[in-house]
């Protein structure tokens, strides 16, 4: 099969592209390396590097060139703008992103006969909700950029398979951690920022008091369902999620363990998350405090029966293991840093 990666340079998209040359499809990978890594892109048994566009998924003559070219059979798009503080401080360039992206990718998959486009969604779109676990059906409307520039495409691409008969499938992804998560990033993962930290004996600094509980799910089980969603036909959401959470003290005491590190870590005001952008403080309305008290504290527990009874997918990997793996991986990658200084 021809399968188009989009945002094929990021964690998610990268761990993607591996698992679907290891299944011997013919890959056609995206990224213009806004949020991707040309490092990712690199495995042990082979590099995609000179493979990969360098494109913005907004280019409406070269995506429509990419389509006319070959005969796709699937896309994946995973490119978007994710970080919940970028989001917010440039709203129009996440929206121009995370829809009108999406919108050019099913313009040229309606044309050009793509049997299914599966779509980067997110849990987040579950932050106003109160009822856990979370249900794919049944929930209240979200009220930041990012989540909303998800639930928007999702609409869009309802829209396209209601008017066209085209097949798109929504994952909504709940945390995704695992090897390559981006320790390096201005705002890190939670995940990659505590390994980050510990590898450097830094005290890590984490926001509220470290009770807020999230749900997370290793990649390798992301990529199985991503995989699995290929089947079925119509407009679907579907949840992808462990179906169990843990708090921020929970994760850190793992790492700790498995790092074997003892650094008692600080905490900060619910504010502090979001300081580096001060945008959000500045002119005549300024954020909400409850707003920020609310994403930082936010419980999240997404249910995720409806994958199983569909798709047949259950999640493998525990979080001990998981977070094994992530943190092997990691510290190799900061380790290498360190001797190239």
């Amino acid at each position: 099969m021809k399968i188009l990666i989009t945002g094929a340079a990021g964690f998610i998209g990268s761990q993607l592209a591996y698992r679907l040359w290891k299944e011997n499809n013919e890959l056609i990978l995206i990224d213009n390396f806004s949020y991707g890594k040309k490092d990712n892109l690199i495995f042990k048994d082979h590099d995609f590097t000179n493979e990969l566009i360098n494109m913005d998924i907004r280019d409406k003559i070269k995506m429509e060139e990419i389509f006319q070219n070959n005969k796709i059979d699937y896309v994946y798009n995973i490119a978007g703008i994710a970080p919940l503080p970028d989001c917010q401080s440039n709203p129009c360039e996440a929206i121009d992103v995370n829809v009108n992206g999406l919108v050019n990718i099913l313009e040229n998959s309606r044309k050009y006969g793509v049997k299914k486009v599966i779509q980067a969604s997110t849990n987040a779109m579950y932050e106003n909700e109160t009822e856990f676990p979370t249900k794919e059906n049944k929930f209240e409307l979200p009220t930041l950029i990012y989540p909303n520039t998800k639930y928007c495409a999702e609409r869009f691409a309802q829209s396209f398979c209601d008017t066209y008969g085209m097949n798109v499938t929504c994952i909504r992804f709940a945390n995704v951690y695992g090897p390559h998560i981006d320790c390096l990033r201005k705002q890190p993962p939670f995940v990659a920022y505590m390994i980050r930290e510990l590898f450097y004996n830094r005290v890590p600094i984490f926001h509220s008091d470290g009770t807020q509980r999230r749900d997370y799910i290793y990649v390798d089980d992301l990529i199985d369902l991503a995989i699995a969603v290929q089947q079925g036909e119509g407009f679907d959401c579907v949840n992808c999620s462990s179906m169990k959470n843990y708090s921020v003290n929970e994760m850190y005491e793992i790492a700790s363990k498995i790092m074997n590190k003892n650094i008692k870590a600080e905490y900060a005001s619910d504010a502090h998350y979001w300081e580096k952008y001060p945008s959000l403080f500045e002119g005549e309305y300024k954020i909400k405090d409850e707003i920020l008290k609310n994403e930082i504290n936010k419980y999240s527990l997404c249910d995720n029966n409806y994958a199983k009874e569909k798709y047949n997918w259950v999640p493998k990997i525990d979080i001990e293991e998981g977070l094994k793996r992530v943190i092997e991986n990691e510290c190799e990658l900061l380790q290498k840093l360190e001797k190239e200084k």
